[in-house]
């Protein structure tokens, strides 16, 4: 079969392929939903949903460095990549191996094409169109709780030090915008402080739960900006696919937490 997939690169893959290495965590939860948990021979040490996944398939290393003899060794018929989770010098040493497909995620309609791909790569066309009619109806709730308010400004910090932001052209940002919240922050993941932070009139900043791990005590690191600071769950925000329907239930309790009224 070939398939052009999300980088717009054709590529041949078996039909429906039985030894899959998945490097993607979110794409990882996605195969175990379709319940082709069966059919992974590989993931990485980021891949913790469900729980003890990692206990029953091997790891052939992180996102960003993997072991390719290991991956060799397993003897893929597919390789699932995403090009901002994978680096391309990865990729270009996997397609090696074994056919890789990759990923490019920005908007939710990017996420469902993705999840369609799957579909018909893995002959789980059904119940991938379930999935995704299951999130729009959720999409809808969310947004019936959101019509009517103020648009909040809002910086959306997923690393420390340096101090780094989810910018407007990410996944991040469209479920930003979901919940009606305005991200002060253009481009991919820039660098800020806490100067530039001051002049922005902030009505909340969020601390993501990854890939740094923000706890209650950074928010003092904010003390002297005058917006609400909360933490979020970074996997509701960036993990895409089956994932995005408890997403949407996270998202209608945000709403509740976020009520500021300045």
């Amino acid at each position: 079969m070939e398939f052009t997939d999300q980088l717009q690169r054709k590529i041949k893959i078996p039909e429906n392929p039985k030894r899959v290495i998945s490097l993607v965590p979110s794409q990882t939860e996605l195969l175990i939903d379709l319940g082709l948990e069966d059919r992974i021979s590989g993931i990485t040490k980021f891949c913790v949903h469900p729980v003890g996944l990692r206990k029953r398939k091997p790891i052939v290393g992180g996102t960003k460095s993997v072991h390719l003899e290991r991956i060799k060794a397993l003897q893929p018929d597919l390789i699932l990549c995403n090009k901002e989770e994978n680096t391309e010098k990865m990729v270009l040493e996997l397609e090696k191996i074994a056919p890789v497909h990759v990923s490019f995620i920005v908007t939710l309609e990017g996420a469902f094409d993705l999840m369609q791909q799957y579909g018909e790569i893995f002959k789980k066309e059904l119940l991938v169109e379930k999935m995704i009619s299951a999130v729009r109806n959720k999409k809808k709730e969310v947004e019936h709780k959101v019509e009517g308010k103020r648009i909040k400004k809002v910086a959306y910090f997923i690393w420390k030090d340096p101090l780094m932001v989810a910018g407007n052209n990410t996944f991040i940002n469209e479920l930003l915008e979901l919940n009606g919240f305005k991200n002060e922050f253009s481009g991919r993941y820039p660098e800020t402080n806490f100067k530039e932070l001051q002049n922005l009139d902030l009505d909340l900043i969020l601390l993501s739960s990854e890939p740094y791990l923000f706890r209650d005590k950074h928010k003092e690191l904010f003390k002297d900006i005058e917006a609400e600071v909360l933490l979020v769950d970074g996997e509701f925000f960036s993990w895409y696919g089956s994932r995005l329907i408890k997403a949407m239930d996270y998202f209608l309790t945000l709403q509740d937490h976020a009520s500021i009224s300045r």
